[in-house]
């Protein structure tokens, strides 16, 4: 499944809603975890790719039963997401510091005259909530956003 996304803020809503009605289809219902969590996934990804970028981007949704769920974002700049400090103060910059404590896993790789960025969530792992190292700061691997607060400098950003 994939959506096509203009480079306009708008299209970041445009995008949780046809998320959501893609899990719906699958019997996924919006109020379960999972679904909030793709949801927020979805949200961070496609809001990088259009407000770093300037240039249209494909949103890609992979949900095979019962194993991991894949969320993909392509678009057309090739620089790859690089970190950066935020203070407590700034109100974005985070994403991709939720996407890290969020999925099980994320990267980027290049994509044709681009690059894609991916997460994946693991439908039938336990729910975790042991701290782990990325990118030289610690990030809590949790459900929901609980265990950032002690976080707040840390953020990614993809450009």
């Amino acid at each position: 499944m994939q959506l096509e996304i203009r480079p306009d803020p708008a299209e970041v809503g445009r995008a949780r809603r046809w998320t959501r009605s893609r899990l719906a289809g699958c019997g996924i219902a919006a109020d379960e975890p999972l679904a909030e969590t793709l949801i927020l996934l979805v949200s961070e990804l496609v809001t990088n790719a259009v407000v770093h970028t300037g240039c249209p981007a494909v949103l890609r949704l992979s949900l095979p039963q019962p194993a991991t769920v894949r969320v993909e974002v392509a678009d057309g700049s090739t620089r790859a997401p690089v970190p950066r400090w935020v203070d407590g103060d700034e109100t974005g910059g985070r994403g991709l510091a939720l996407v890290d404590g969020l999925a099980d896993r994320w990267g980027w790789s290049p994509d044709g005259i681009g690059k894609q960025i991916w997460c994946e969530l693991d439908r039938c792992a336990e729910p975790r909530t042991a701290s782990r190292a990325y990118g030289g700061g610690a990030v809590a691997a949790c459900e929901g956003l609980d265990g950032y607060e002690g976080y707040e400098g840390l953020a990614y950003e993809a450009v």
